[in-house]
């Protein structure tokens, strides 16, 4: 955990891991009565995921009006739901690997909902009840995988690596609004996604409901909840990561990634 200073602190005593039991609404309540200057002071020469035991990494589509434009698409009447392999999690700065025959990979920032309490069928209203918190994403995304070839868009989404999340889990208490976070990212320096949450066109409370009506939600569960406008895809003409590119991204009170994409030798 981060103490007021910023500086990591050792919860290992605390908790066996970052996961459904301590990311309950008694975990984080157990977590939160701790004084923090009185864990161990770590040093960090690499974060991992900031959830573990994610059983269902689960990612919206074409769910910004403003990104639906830029890649000719309407605004969906529902949510576009595909999920994204759990195997592809990695930490928020670890490489990303380009697979073998890509043609096509892309960028998305985006903000990710953590479950803290399974949710079955829970209504709008009470959905927020069910959230641990909030963290960084990069839905990274083969294009031509993704539409280009027959079936579902699972394979575009799903190669290894293509899922850096964190470097926090930052609990909902400290997110006055999940619709009006500001989102950002750059490739090799360049601003290429500078958006905000508000253009959001399914909010995080319809979200969790909304799926909680089609299957269980279950604590470290993760829902990437779509990207504002300025893929790779959208720009004219389109442009697309190579091996020694360097992303960096960032959401409001989230924190940063930075990722280099290498070649899968």
């Amino acid at each position: 955990m981060l103490d007021q200073d910023g500086k990591i602190r050792d919860l290992s005593g605390h908790v066996s891991d970052i996961g459904g039991e301590a990311i309950s609404p008694e975990g984080l309540t157990k977590i939160a009565a701790i004084d923090a200057s009185t864990l161990p002071e770590l040093s960090a020469d690499r974060i991992g995921a900031c959830v573990t035991g994610t059983g269902k990494f689960i990612c919206i589509g074409l769910n910004y009006s403003d990104h639906a434009a830029e890649t000719g698409a309407t605004v969906p009447p529902e949510p576009i739901i595909f999920m994204k392999a759990t195997s592809a999690i990695v930490g928020p700065n670890d490489d990303v690997v380009i697979p073998r025959t890509s043609e096509k990979t892309d960028w998305e920032v985006e903000l990710g909902v953590v479950i803290g309490k399974t949710a079955k069928y829970v209504s709008e209203a009470e959905a927020l009840d069910y959230v641990a918190g909030y963290c960084l994403t990069n839905d990274v995304s083969e294009r031509a995988f993704q539409t280009e070839r027959a079936g579902q868009w699972t394979k575009g989404k799903s190669c290894d690596t293509f899922g850096p999340i964190g470097p926090w889990l930052v609990t909902k208490d400290e997110v006055a609004d999940p619709q009006n976070l500001g989102m950002w990212l750059t490739v090799n320096g360049e601003k290429m996604q500078n958006g905000s949450s508000k253009t959001m066109v399914y909010g995080v409370a319809f979200l969790v409901s909304y799926l909680s009506q089609f299957m269980s939600l279950h604590p470290g569960d993760v829902i990437s909840t779509g990207t504002p406008p300025g893929v790779g895809l959208g720009l004219k003409p389109p442009r697309f990561l190579k091996a020694g590119d360097v992303v960096e991204l960032g959401i409001d009170g989230l924190g940063t990634q930075k990722q280099t994409f290498v070649a899968d030798i």
